[in-house]
Formats: structure tokens, sequence, C-alpha cells
């Protein structure tokens, strides 16, 4: 059975992969368990089927599990080819594909169900242990939130602020990371930055006091004044400002106002080898 690192090419060779739950669940567990079955509480290797749904026990200490065990898979009603057509539209479409579109296409009675779908599936595709950013990285932050009275900028309240880690390439623009932090302090800017960026990277930022530190934590740091520049932000900062998403830039206002279609369309456009980061992890 097919598993790893292998994947469907297009939606011809899926339907062929994948023609019912069985192949789906064999699918899982040649990923999951790439050698053969090892039980997860005494690493046993020797088991027997408890049902048809791909429940097994292991001989030698009883205890039951299965290849979507701790997945998003795990105590689903529907079907395990319905997930995998779902993974196989959110990401192989260039544009990802809407809630609304998602309960079109596979008739989902409720609407809620395909937004809960498409949630769950987009937190699955943030890999945990996935590398830092590395060479020249561009940083900024922004306020997410309606309108509303009182300061305006780093100052605002009653706001959300989200910060961007933007990785340059050759190209275009590479990995990016955002992440919601509780002010825009040295402490929280400066944590973001060492949790996403190898350090000894190149840091381009605005001059705000809160990026001040990273050359003392391991960071060459190049500082860009907006405001006292003739230039336009998206000059200056041209990864993180623009009016939308492309190949070249990762527009916040573009992002806050259509968080949900901006993440899905650009983490979708990077790679149809996400579909692997949907699948379960021994």
């Amino acid at each position: 059975m097919r598993g790893g690192d292998e994947y469907p090419a297009n939606l011809v060779e899926f339907i062929d992969w994948f023609p019912s739950d069985e192949t789906c669940l064999q699918y899982l567990e040649a990923v999951r368990w790439p050698e053969g079955f090892v039980c997860p509480r005494c690493e046993g290797e020797q088991c027997w089927p408890v049902n048809d749904r791909g429940l097994k026990e292991c001989v030698a200490c009883h205890h039951q599990t299965s290849a979507t065990a701790g997945t998003i898979f795990a105590g689903t009603r529907k079907s395990l080819r319905l997930w995998f057509l779902t993974m196989w539209l959110v990401t192989a479409e260039k544009n990802g594909i809407s809630a609304m579109g998602l309960q079109r296409e596979l008739g989902f009675s409720r609407y809620d169900t395909a937004w809960t779908w498409l949630h769950k599936l987009r937190r699955a595709m943030v890999r945990p242990d996935r590398d830092h950013l590395s060479g020249l990285i561009e940083v900024d932050e922004t306020y997410v939130g309606g309108d509303a009275h009182g300061p305006r900028g780093r100052g605002a309240e009653k706001k959300s602020i989200v910060v961007i880690a933007v990785e340059e390439q050759p190209d275009g623009i590479g990995r990016i990371r955002l992440r919601r932090v509780r002010d825009a302090s040295g402490k929280s800017l400066v944590t973001f930055v060492k949790d996403v960026v190898e350090e000894g990277a190149t840091i381009r930022t605005d001059g705000w006091k809160g990026y001040a530190r990273l050359q003392k934590v391991g960071y060459e740091h190049q500082v860009v004044n907006v405001s006292r520049s003739d230039e336009l932000a998206h000059e200056l900062l041209p990864h993180v400002q623009g009016d939308r998403p492309t190949q070249n830039q990762f527009n916040f206002d573009y992002v806050t106002k259509r968080p949900a279609i901006a993440s899905c369309r650009w983490n979708c456009s990077q790679s149809v080898d996400n579909t692997v980061r949907l699948l379960p992890k021994s």
C-alpha cells in the first residue's frame, strides 16, 4: 500500500488511489506504521483486529488503538474517503476552498460542519516541529479589530496584535510565521523572533524600539525608518506591505480583513505536499 511521501498527482489518481474507506485506512496505517504495527503503550509489534473499522488490540498488553487515534479523524461519523476528498480540495486548489464552497461540493447539509472541518484541517497543517526561518527575514506587526475610539497604531486599545515574519527568497518570499502577541513590547516581539527565526539570520524591521534588542540576542538587525523616508512603506518593507498577497508580498491589511482566505490561499499555493501534514505520526 502507498504511504509516506507518496501522493496522488491529480484528481484522477486520487479517485484511483482512494475508492473506499478501506483504502483510506490502509494509507493511514502505512503512514503511521511504515514498518508494521507498533503498540503506543508497550511497543509490542503483534496485534489482532478488533473490528472492521481499523481498531487493533496489542497481543502483549491488550491496549487498543487505531491509525486514526489522536488525529483529526478520531471519532468522526463521516467517512474517511470524505475527509480525504476534503483534504484534496483544500490543498490542491491554488486558491483553496471556502466553507461555503466545501458545503456545496460535498453536499453537507449544514454550513457549520464545513466550517469546522476546514478549521481542523488548517490547524493540522501547522507542524509543531517545523524548521526555523533563515536568511533575510522581514518582521512587522499590526492590530486586528474593528474601528474603535482612542489611540491609533501601537497605542491602540482593545485590539489584538499580530506579528509576522516573512522569509525573503531570490524569486519572491518563502515561508511565513504569524502569531498573536500580548503587546508590542521588546519581550513579546523578540521572543517571537527567537521562536521562529534561526539564530544568526538577518532581521529587517522598522524603527520601533521593541526590536532594539535583536542584535544582542544573536541576529543581524537592519532598521528601516519608514516615517523619515521619502519612500513608501511597501517599498521599504516590500514583503509585508502591499495591496494583496502575491508571490512577492504577504500583506497585513489583506490578511486582517480576510484572514481565513488569505492564510489558506497562501499556504495552499506554496505546496500540495501540505497533505502529509494532515496525517498522523507515530
